[in-house]
């Protein structure tokens, strides 16, 4: 059965599948671009970025494509409000937001009629955010890459959420990596579509480093362990030599910090600085974020590929939701 549209405020997306915002510089409009154009909802990770720098890159997306462009913006950033400030500006079809709760972005995206799609972990928070005036939800769980607000798998947690939330579109998210997987989250669980960013970091249109995509063709599950990160939440990653490091629990040599990303920075190391050291390459120093299933993925592919790998899986036994696959 062909799977519905996404619609979120005004826009509406043919295929139900948002491509997760990845920061900093992975989810770039390199990526966002093919994601839109395959009928997606493509998102740039804005965190961490200068507010200019990350204007032009949704300027460019929005120029190169009349699909969706949303910009993902981590509440926890000390330039929040300039972040989303430049992302309305450049023209951006809609803020995701999470790692942290902002009760005042529901009154700028009202004020500038832009969509606010929240990120949240719990049957509180996710009422919150619909009575507040979301415009959709991603549920997010512990099989996610990067900040996680919670320990528990996204089953178990949608399943408590979904029942809470009854007027907008309602999103699963952490470790789903095939089409099948999909149908089961829309159909047997109810979601009204996913997210998926992990599988996106193998793809020839993501811009990070080929050692970067190395590191995740060669995780082993036993590689994928969460750490400390500065931001306050734990972070799932790969271990590296700086992750394996910063879990046994040794001093780090202190770090100076130019960026002051973080809005509360506990200062155990600059976040920014070792994100990009992987994005560039340099995985022994470096902070790789990945999904806990990453072990599962074995190739690089095109976007395209991607999204016809997951929509024929998909719709091969989809049938509509509520009903059990």
């Amino acid at each position: 059965m062909k799977l519905p549209s996404l619609k979120i405020g005004p826009h509406t997306a043919a295929i139900p599948l948002i491509q997760g915002g990845m920061s900093i510089r992975v989810s770039t409009s390199a990526l966002a671009i093919p994601v839109a154009e395959c009928g997606g909802i493509g998102t740039i990770g804005g965190s961490g970025l200068p507010p200019e720098e990350l204007k032009e890159d949704i300027i460019r997306a929005k120029k190169a494509t009349k699909g969706l462009i949303a910009v993902n913006i981590m509440f926890a950033m000390r330039d929040f409000n300039e972040l989303v400030d430049a992302s309305i500006e450049a023209g951006a079809d809609m803020i995701i937001t999470g790692a942290g709760f902002s009760r005042d972005i529901f009154k700028i995206g009202k004020k500038n009629n832009i969509p606010i799609v929240c990120i949240v972990s719990s049957p509180a928070f996710a009422k919150l955010a619909e009575k507040l005036g979301a415009a959709a939800i991603i549920v997010e769980a512990k099989e996610a890459g990067g900040h996680l607000g919670t320990e528990r798998p996204l089953r178990e947690l949608f399943s408590e959420i979904r029942p809470v939330v009854t007027k907008v579109p309602l999103i699963a998210a952490g470790g789903i990596t095939n089409g099948f997987e999909m149908a089961e989250m829309m159909d047997k669980y109810g979601a009204d579509g996913i997210q998926i960013a992990t599988r996106f970091v193998l793809t020839k249109e993501c811009s990070v480093a080929d050692e970067f995509k190395q590191a995740y063709l060669n995780a082993k599950k036993d590689d994928v362990t969460l750490m400390r990160s500065p931001v306050g939440m734990p972070g799932r990653a790969l271990k590296t030599k700086f992750v394996q490091k910063l879990m046994s629990g040794k001093p780090l040599k202190a770090e100076n910090c130019e960026f002051k990303c973080i809005k509360k920075c506990n200062h155990l190391y600059c976040i920014n600085e070792r994100l990009m050291n992987a994005c560039r390459g340099d995985i022994d120093e470096g902070v790789v974020f990945s999904g806990e299933n990453v072990y599962k993925l074995n190739d690089i592919l095109t976007v395209k590929e991607v999204f016809d790998q997951f929509v024929s899986q998909a719709e091969s036994i989809y049938k509509e939701k509520g009903k059990s696959v």
